[in-house]
């Protein structure tokens, strides 16, 4: 379960990452730093869906991973 949460948020830090990168090369241009913007977005959802779930399935509590 560490693993999938660090992963998720390497994705949205490269996505974040990306964006900057073509922001910058397109000059705000392109659609491709709002769709980098929109997968960080919703990559940031899921993830907070699934912590959410996790916790109430009782996976994850106020110490870590059980």
């Amino acid at each position: 379960m560490k693993i999938v949460v660090v992963a998720v948020l390497i994705a949205i830090v490269a996505a974040l990452f990306a964006a900057l990168v073509f922001l910058y090369r397109d000059a705000g241009r392109g659609k491709r730093v709002v769709w980098l913007l929109t997968l960080r977005v919703g990559l940031s959802a899921s993830l907070i869906a699934f912590l959410v779930f996790a916790w109430w399935m009782g996976w994850i509590g106020a110490g870590g991973v059980r």
